[in-house]
C-alpha cells in the first residue's frame, strides 16, 4: 500500500528552501543514520523488530514541521526501532531504496518493506503506524 498526500518536497524545492533556524528534530529514540555501514548495523540489529525509516533532508520544510511528531512516536512506541536518514548525506542509500521526494517513510519488518508513506500529512502517518505498531 503506498500512501502519499501533498506536503513534501522534490529535488528542485532545495535550492528555494530557506526555513532559519528550523532544524529536523531526531528525538532521543530516533537513531541518525550517517554511513551505509551504520545502516547495515542498525538492520542486522533489528532482525524480528518492527522498524521506521525516515528518509528526509534538512532543507525540506515538511520534513521539518513532521519531525516532532516522528520524535513523538519514536518515545510511544518504544518497540519499534526509529531511524532516520538524510537524503543528501546518503545519497546512493536513498537511491536504493526509491526515494523520489521527503519525507518518505519506510515500515519494515524482518527487512521486508511492509508500507509507505510519503509526505508530512500526520493524521494518515498515524493511521498507518496504529496498523503497523498492532
Amino acid at each position: 500500500m503506498l500512501s502519499s498526500k501533498m506536503g513534501n518536497c522534490m529535488e528542485t524545492d532545495k535550492n528555494t528552501a530557506d526555513f532559519g533556524d528550523h532544524k529536523i528534530a531526531y528525538g532521543e529514540n530516533v537513531h541518525k543514520i550517517v554511513s551505509e555501514k551504520q545502516w547495515n548495523e542498525k538492520m542486522s540489529e533489528a532482525k524480528g523488530k518492527k522498524v521506521i525509516v525516515n528518509f528526509s533532508a534538512s532543507w525540506c520544510g515538511p520534513c521539518i514541521s513532521i519531525s516532532p511528531f516522528y520524535a513523538e512516536l519514536s518515545a510511544k512506541y518504544p518497540s519499534i526501532i526509529f531511524l532516520a536518514v538524510d537524503v543528501d548525506e546518503l545519497a546512493d542509500l536513498s537511491l536504493a531504496w526509491d526515494v523520489q521526494a521527503t519525507p518518505t517513510f519506510f515500515f519494515i519488518q524482518d527487512g521486508q518493506k511492509l508500507d509507505k508513506h510519503v509526505g508530512s500529512d500526520r493524521a494518515d502517518f498515524e493511521q498507518i503506524m496504529m496498523k503497523f505498531a498492532n
